[in-house]
C-alpha cells in the first residue's frame, strides 16, 4: 500500500482491507482539521469581544480630552480673559493672531475662544476687523491637541514618524494659510467684506441651538468629575471686575430668578422717573421698583464642588489625571487596533480608505474625504476630537497622510459649520455679529483649502509634515521642541515685538523673513539646480555645524541625559563594548537609541571622576 494520499482517496469511503497505518493517518488529518476550525472560531470570538473594549477605550479617550480642556481652562482661563480684555492689544492684527493662538492653547478649545470673540463683537467691545486675526489664531491653537496625542506613540519609531506627520499636517496648513491670508485681510479686508455681503444678502432669523451630540454621550461621566462656569471667562474678557474674584468651578447647578417689587427712595421729586406713582414721606420721595434676586436651589454633584482648592490647584490635578488617562487609553487603543487590523483585514481597510476612484475620477476621492471629515466633525461637534481620533490610525498605517490631509481639511470646515449653527441660535440683538464672525472663520478655511489643496503641486503641508515626521523620528526630543517653539515661544516673541510698536516689529521681522526666504530659495536650488549656485553655496558645509544640523544639539541633550542618569545610578558604572562591525552598525544602534553617546563620533572625552580617557576611535560607548 502506498503512503501517498490524494484528495480523492481522502474523501473516498474506506474499504475493508486497507492498511491500518493509512487509516490512522487519515484520522490524524481529520483531527487536525477539527482543531484548526476550533482555533479559528476561538480567534473570531476573541476579535469580536475586542470591539466593545475598543469603543470603551475610545469613549474614555474622548472624555479625557474633555477633562483636559476643563483643566486648561481652570489653569489659564482667567489669564485668557484678561488678555481679551485689553482692546488696545487686539487692534494690532499680529497681536490679535498671537492672542488667538495663546488663548486657544490655554483653554484647549477653539469653541471657547470663538464664543468669547462672538460675545465681545456682539457687545460692541470688539469690531469684526480685530476679531478676524483672533479667529485665525484659534485655528492654529486648536491643532496642538492632536500633536500632543501623537507624542504618546513615541515608543515605536515608525509609528511615531507617521503619527507626528499626520498630526502636524494640520499645523502646517493653518500656518501657511495665515501667512497668506492675514496680510491679505489686513490690506484689503477680504474676509470681512465677504462675510458682511452674506449677512446683508440673507435675512437671517434666530433658530434653535444646534444639538451637541458628543456632549450628550460624554457629559454623564465628565459632569461627575468637574463642571465649569464659562461665563466667568467671558465676563472677565468683557471687563466685569466682579468676575475676577469668582471661581470657574461651578457650585450651584440649578437656580431661580425671583422678581419682586419694593419701595426705594429717589431723593427728590425731580428724580422720580418711574412709571409707578411717587409719594413723599418725611421729606423723602419714594417710588416702587421691580427687583430681581438670584436664588440658588440645587448644588452640583461633581468631585470638586465642596473643595477648598484654588482654580489653579484643581486645574493641575485634573491636568495630570487627564493626561494619564489620555496616555493609557491611547496606548490600549493602539494595541487593540494593531491586534484587530492584522493581515488581510488591515490590507482591506487600507484599500478602502486610501484607494482612489478609477481614472479619470481619481481626484474625487480627496474631495469625498473632505466631506467625510466635515460630516464626522459635525457629528462629534469637535475638530480636536476627530483629528485626535485618527492620529493613532495614521500611526499604525491604516490611514495614509495623503488621505489624512483632506480629512483634516474637512474637519476644519465641520467645526466652522457647527459655529455657524451656534451663531444662528444667538439672540436677535447679537445674531448679525455672531453670524458674521462665524462666516469669517468659515471663509478662512475655505480659502485655505483653495490655496493648498486643489492643485497637487501646492499641497505643501504634506511635504512639510513628512519632513517634520522624519526629523522627529531621528531626534525624538524635536517633537517637544516643536511644540514649545510653535505654540508658546514663537507666539510670545512675536507678541512682545508687536507690543513694542510697528517700527520694532518691522525692524526685526522683515530681515528675519528675508533671511528665511533666502534660505528656502537656496535650499530649492541646491536640490534641483545646484549648477546655478556658486560652488561655495552648493552646500551648507562652510557654515558651523550647529547652523545646519541638529546633531550638536542632540549631543548636548544626550550629555545632559547621561549626566542625569549617571547621578541616579551607581557611581562608576560604565559599560564599554568593542564593536567590530564598523560605523554602519553603530549608527544604526544610535538611531534606535538616541541616548547612546559614541565616543568615536565626538571629541576626546576626559572623565576625571572615573580617571578614564577615551581616545577618538576607541569604539566604546557609555550606557
Amino acid at each position: 500500500n502506498s503512503h501517498t494520499w490524494t484528495e480523492t482517496s481522502f474523501l473516498t469511503p474506506q474499504k475493508p482491507g486497507l492498511n491500518p497505518h493509512s487509516q490512522k493517518h487519515m484520522l490524524h488529518i481529520a483531527s487536525s482539521m477539527s482543531q484548526t476550525q476550533a482555533e479559528r472560531m476561538r480567534s473570531v470570538f476573541i476579535n469580536v469581544s475586542k470591539i466593545p473594549l475598543l469603543f470603551l477605550f475610545l469613549y474614555m479617550f474622548v472624555c479625557s480630552l474633555d477633562v483636559l480642556s476643563s483643566a486648561f481652562q481652570l489653569a489659564g482661563g482667567k489669564v485668557a480673559g484678561d488678555i481679551f480684555n485689553d482692546n488696545a492689544i487686539l487692534s494690532n492684527p499680529v497681536a490679535g493672531l498671537v492672542v488667538g493662538i495663546l488663548v486657544t492653547v490655554l483653554v484647549q478649545s477653539s469653541s471657547t475662544s470663538t464664543s468669547i470673540v462672538v460675545s465681545l463683537v456682539s457687545s460692541g467691545l470688539l469690531n469684526v476687523r480685530s476679531a478676524i486675526p483672533i479667529l485665525m489664531g484659534s485655528n492654529i491653537g486648536t491643532s496642538v491637541t492632536n500633536t500632543i496625542v501623537a507624542l504618546m506613540q513615541a515608543g515605536e519609531r515608525d509609528e511615531f514618524e507617521r503619527a507626528f506627520a499626520g498630526a502636524t499636517v494640520h499645523d502646517c496648513f493653518n500656518w501657511l494659510s495665515v501667512l497668506v491670508l492675514l496680510p491679505l485681510e489686513a490690506t484689503t479686508g477680504l474676509l470681512r467684506r465677504l462675510s458682511q455681503a452674506v449677512v446683508d444678502t440673507f435675512h437671517i432669523s434666530s433658530g434653535e441651538k444646534a444639538p451637541e451630540m458628543l456632549k450628550v454621550m460624554t457629559e454623564p461621566l465628565t459632569k461627575l468629575i468637574i463642571q465649569l462656569d464659562k461665563s466667568v471667562i467671558t465676563g472677565i474678557a468683557m471687563g466685569d471686575e466682579a468676575m475676577s474674584n469668582r471661581s470657574l468651578v461651578r457650585v450651584w447647578c440649578k437656580n431661580h430668578i425671583l422678581t419682586s417689587s419694593g419701595n426705594v427712595s429717589v431723593g427728590d421729586s425731580f428724580n422720580c422717573t418711574s412709571i409707578q406713582p411717587c409719594w413723599q414721606s418725611n421729606a423723602t420721595t419714594w417710588t416702587t421698583q421691580n427687583m430681581t434676586l438670584l436664588v440658588n436651589i440645587e448644588k452640583c454633584s461633581h468631585l470638586f464642588v465642596d473643595s477648598f482648592l484654588s482654580d489653579l490647584e484643581v486645574g493641575i490635578i485634573l491636568l495630570a489625571c487627564s493626561l494619564l488617562l489620555l496616555c493609557t487609553c491611547l496606548l490600549l487603543l493602539v494595541k487593540l487596533l494593531n491586534s484587530l487590523l492584522q493581515g488581510q483585514v488591515a490590507k482591506a481597510i487600507q484599500r478602502i480608505i486610501n484607494t482612489d476612484f478609477p481614472y479619470p475620477f481619481g481626484w474625487l476621492a480627496g474631495y469625498l474625504a473632505i466631506l467625510v471629515g466635515a460630516g464626522m466633525t459635525f457629528v462629534v461637534q469637535s475638530s480636536s476630537v476627530f483629528t485626535s481620533a485618527i492620529t493613532p490610525l495614521i500611526g499604525i498605517g491604516v490611514i495614509s497622510i495623503e488621505r489624512a490631509y483632506p480629512l483634516t481639511l474637512g474637519s476644519n470646515i465641520g467645526t466652522t459649520a457647527t459655529a455657524i449653527l451656534a451663531a444662528l441660535a444667538s439672540p436677535g440683538d447679537k445674531l448679525a455679529a455672531a453670524f458674521q464672525v462665524a462666516l469669517c472663520h468659515f471663509f478662512f478655511n475655505i480659502l485655505g483649502i483653495l490655496l493648498w489643496y486643489p492643485v497637487p503641486t501646492t499641497r505643501l503641508p504634506i511635504r512639510m509634515a513628512r519632513t517634520l515626521g522624519q526629523r522627529t523620528a531621528k531626534y525624538r526630543w524635536f517633537a517637544v521642541l516643536y511644540l514649545l517653539l510653535c505654540f508658546l515661544l514663537l507666539p510670545s516673541l512675536v507678541f512682545a515685538l508687536s507690543m513694542a510698536g510697528w517700527q520694532m516689529m518691522a525692524g526685526v521681522g522683515v530681515p528675519f523673513a528675508a533671511a528665511l526666504l533666502l534660505v528656502f530659495v537656496v535650499n530649492m536650488l541646491q536640490v534641483h539646480r545646484p549648477g546655478c549656485l556658486p560652488v561655495r553655496l552648493q552646500s551648507w558645509d562652510f557654515l558651523p555645524v550647529w547652523m545646519h544640523s541638529l546633531q550638536p544639539l542632540d549631543t548636548l541633550i544626550t550629555k545632559v541625559t547621561l549626566c542625569c542618569a549617571k547621578g541616579a545610578s551607581e557611581p562608576g558604572l560604565i559599560q564599554c563594548s568593542t564593536d567590530h562591525d564598523g560605523p554602519q552598525k553603530r549608527s544604526h544602534m544610535a538611531l534606535d537609541n538616541l541616548v547612546l553617546c559614541y565616543i568615536d563620533e565626538a571629541p576626546t572625552v576626559v572623565m576625571s571622576q572615573f580617571h578614564i580617557w577615551h581616545e577618538m576611535g576607541s569604539n566604546c560607548y557609555i550606557c
